[in-house]
């Protein structure tokens, strides 16, 4: 392995680019010339690539989002947009390819290996912390911290004023960042896409609340289960209390990453070079309890993660 190439496709995440640093000195530290893709799949596609150094990846540790850029390409979901990007390889010697990102971004990888026989390790780079077989995913600590964050800030308003606020935040069609975030900053109810909701049992808690003197109340709804708005409207039908909503949105995901994820970042970018020096390929990296791994990139679509639903009965009990 003398040349790779390296991206970051999909949602951006804090820490990409802890893991871009990673992979770029792992790299030329055993010898392996680095291509770095501007913009994903659609840079693969333009040849907006360029030649990667120790310097270029100097002083990024600790910046959020991604220096590559990032955009998602249909161009990369047919047959002939892959054909183009395949034309690169050849053109720059690329003999492996390294890609930071989602399922989606996945998606992509294990087409265009499957087409082109590329060699392909994948970094699980995802605020929504979804991907199956690793236990956590880059950027989704961070996101949780700034979720928290913003609850304990919207906390001194709701008691202030007194009142019931809702809060929207991002996962899409996983709970991940809404249980932790609502156990973290004690939320008094957590509504998430993989278990069912009563409206009006979470209005029934709310009014026994302050039937014991509760002055406020946090309701934290995971943007893949309903609308933040809708469910603010039905409380207010339901109860009558004064009640605001708050859509956090990609606040998210921006920011500096955490010190979890950088070092997350910095392991999993390691291992995805030592992954490719030893003539694997179709593999993702990731973490199982402390352990940095490699598996098959297949398990990202035939495994299924799930949410810790002892985690909900938990936060459950302790905001009564």
């Amino acid at each position: 392995m003398q040349r790779i190439a390296l991206m970051t496709s999909g949602g951006d995440a804090p820490g990409m680019n802890s893991a871009v640093r990673a992979v770029v000195r792992k790299a030329i530290y055993h010898g392996i010339e680095v291509i770095g893709i501007n913009r994903g799949f659609s840079g693969f596609i333009d040849g907006d690539l360029w030649p990667m150094s120790l310097g270029s990846v100097a002083d990024i540790i600790h910046r959020g989002g991604t220096i590559m850029h990032t955009a998602r390409s249909e161009d990369f979901t047919t047959a002939e947009g892959r054909a183009r990007a395949y034309e690169n390889v050849g053109r720059f010697g690329i003999q492996g390819l390294v890609v930071i990102g989602g399922d989606g971004s996945f998606k992509g990888a294990k087409l265009f290996h499957q087409e082109h026989n590329l060699p392909v390790v994948g970094v699980p780079g995802t605020i929504d912390n979804d991907i199956p077989g690793t236990d956590y995913t880059i950027g989704f600590d961070t996101a949780l911290n700034n979720v928290v964050d913003a609850i304990n800030k919207i906390r001194d308003t709701a008691t202030s004023h007194e009142r019931t606020f809702v809060i929207e935040v991002m996962g899409r069609d996983a709970g991940f960042i809404a249980l932790n975030a609502g156990l973290a900053g004690g939320a008094e109810s957590i509504i998430i896409p993989e278990v069912p909701f009563d409206i009006k049992e979470i209005c029934n808690k709310l009014l026994r609340g302050v039937k014991r003197g509760k002055l406020h109340s946090i309701i934290l709804v995971a943007e893949g289960a309903a609308s933040g708005l809708e469910i603010g409207k039905k409380i207010e039908e339901l109860t009558g209390f004064d009640t605001r909503v708050t859509i956090l949105g990609h606040l998210q995901r921006g920011g500096i990453p955490t010190a979890f994820d950088r070092l997350l970042a910095a392991r999993l970018g390691a291992k995805a070079v030592d992954v490719l020096m030893e003539g694997k390929t179709n593999r993702v990296v990731g973490i199982r309890s402390g352990e940095i791994i490699d598996y098959h990139l297949d398990d990202v679509f035939n495994l299924e993660k799930k949410v810790e639903l002892d985690m909900l009965e938990l936060a459950k009990i302790l905001s009564i």
